[in-house]
């Protein structure tokens, strides 16, 4: 008995399973079947499934929208994200063309200063009177008391002393010693230097005395009201047949009672190249009777005959 029962439960599961894959089958088969009669519809009356695809295009709409609006986030977060890396190079090579510029710029510069010196120093042998030579001031006594220049040129150039050294801007002072390839320059504004000036303009003479600070004071020969004022230039004058006349030499700067002090035109410092002048008068100059002038020549003479002495025996004379 308990056997035969055993056969039935395993004879009735059996069925079930037989009946549930004729179902599944027919299904099937029921489904391929609508599928071929919609497929034939949709092909013989395409506008037969418009209201159909209508709602499911509606029913669907909410969820298309979300992906359309997810995918254009993250399209502009790539695009956010792209436009700051290339915004960061961008700027890096800004600032790279910007310090390029930079260089050319100051390059420009360098080239148009060298220009307009290149100029200058042709304008010193284009002067009314040729010079005798020009040359580079190679140093100066900047840590002295005194104001003195070193010119590289010397006797074997012509240069003598007591000849006028000026620049392209005016005067810068006259030479003091020759030795043969060089020469010192006494400037303007050394302690010892005296130079007959005139205000450009008028007939205003004095004399320019240098203070060894950089300055000179002028020294109006004509006493009374103090004529002059901020900005007066000065220029060579002639007197005493040392330097030519209507070369510049100062600026008024502040008002004495006596004349003014002034800033030297052409700064030493400033140049490099400049022209020795043959001395204007020579005979004049020999013949000049103010104190002040024959001071002037004496010394002149004096340290001349020091220098060629020194010159011969080797050595340089002391600065006086």
């Amino acid at each position: 008995m308990p056997l035969s029962g055993s056969k039935q439960r395993i004879s009735g599961h059996s069925r079930k399973a037989q009946y549930s894959a004729f179902t599944g089958y027919v299904l099937i088969v029921l489904a391929v079947l609508v599928g071929i009669a919609l497929l034939v519809v949709s092909l013989v009356q395409p506008a037969s499934f418009n209201g159909l695809r209508g709602l499911f295009s509606d029913a669907t709409a909410p969820v298309a929208q979300a992906n359309a609006a997810g995918r254009t986030g993250g399209r502009n977060f790539l695009d956010t994200v792209e436009g700051y890396f290339e915004a960061g190079q961008q700027n890096a090579e800004l600032k790279k063309e910007v310090e390029i510029a930079r260089i050319r710029l100051a390059e420009a510069r360098a080239v148009e200063e060298e220009n307009r010196r290149l100029k200058a120093l042709l304008g010193l042998g284009e002067t009314e009177v040729d010079p005798v030579a020009v040359a580079r001031l190679v140093g100066s006594s900047s840590a002295s008391t005194r104001r003195f220049a070193y010119l590289g040129a010397g006797r074997s150039d012509g240069v003598k002393p007591g000849m006028p050294v000026r620049s392209e801007r005016g005067i810068v002072g006259r030479v003091l010693e020759s030795a043969r390839h060089s020469s010192r320059v006494l400037l303007i504004t050394d302690s010892e230097s005296v130079l007959p000036v005139r205000r450009a303009g008028d007939n205003t003479v004095a004399f320019a005395e240098g203070r060894g600070d950089g300055l000179i004071n002028i020294r109006l020969i004509n006493l009374g009201i103090n004529p002059l004022k901020r900005g007066d230039v000065f220029v060579t004058s002639g007197a005493g047949g040392l330097y030519r006349p209507g070369i510049a030499v100062a600026i008024v700067t502040r008002l004495t009672d006596d004349g003014a002090v002034a800033r030297i035109i052409s700064n030493p410092a400033a140049t490099d190249f400049v022209a020795v002048e043959p001395i204007w008068q020579p005979d004049a100059r020999r013949g000049a009777n103010t104190p002040i002038e024959e001071a002037i020549g004496s010394n002149e003479t004096i340290v001349g005959d020091g220098a060629a002495d020194a010159a011969e025996a080797g050595g340089e004379p002391d600065a006086q």
